[in-house]
């Protein structure tokens, strides 16, 4: 029995189990967004305390928010569980939109630079930029949409 207080975790249903992938974390996909969400909580950080526009910092809220849910769709495997929609494809959507409201409000950022903390975020921001893009590549070469899905063997 556990002590008053205390959370115990174990699956809701029984036979249910928790499958985690450990190993997406130290993959290049998921090293990459670690990234992108450090550098768009950096970027967050660097807006919220500059006292710039809102614009600015709900756009890196939602990229911290975005992509540590892509983070845990995969390190979790729901992408798996979860087949009635094509995740990477989503995923890369998402990369391709972020990079493109990025470059706009960034640029703004670093343009204008009212002063020093909004000229920071907007470095950052850039800098989030290129992990996105670097991201949408990464997730492209793992689609392939000319060959058979789900077949690691060849046909005979």
């Amino acid at each position: 029995m556990a002590a008053p207080g205390a959370a115990v975790v174990g699956p809701a249903r029984p036979g249910a189990t928790a499958t985690v992938d450990s190993g997406f974390p130290r993959s290049p996909r998921g090293a990459v967004k670690i990234g992108r969400a450090l550098a768009a909580f950096v970027s967050f950080l660097c807006f919220a305390a500059s006292g710039s526009p809102g614009a600015y910092t709900a756009l890196a809220v939602m990229e911290v928010v975005i992509t540590a849910l892509f983070f845990l769709l995969y390190l979790l495997k729901l992408d798996k569980k979860l087949s009635w929609l094509f995740w990477p494809l989503a995923d890369i959507f998402n990369s391709v939109i972020a990079a493109l409201f990025l470059l706009i409000v960034c640029l703004f950022a670093v343009i204008i630079k009212t002063n020093k903390g909004t000229l920071a975020g907007g470095v950052f921001g850039l800098i989030l930029l290129v992990l996105c893009i670097v991201d949408a590549v990464l997730l492209s070469k793992k689609i392939s949409l000319g060959g058979p899905r789900g077949r690691t063997t060849p046909a005979k």
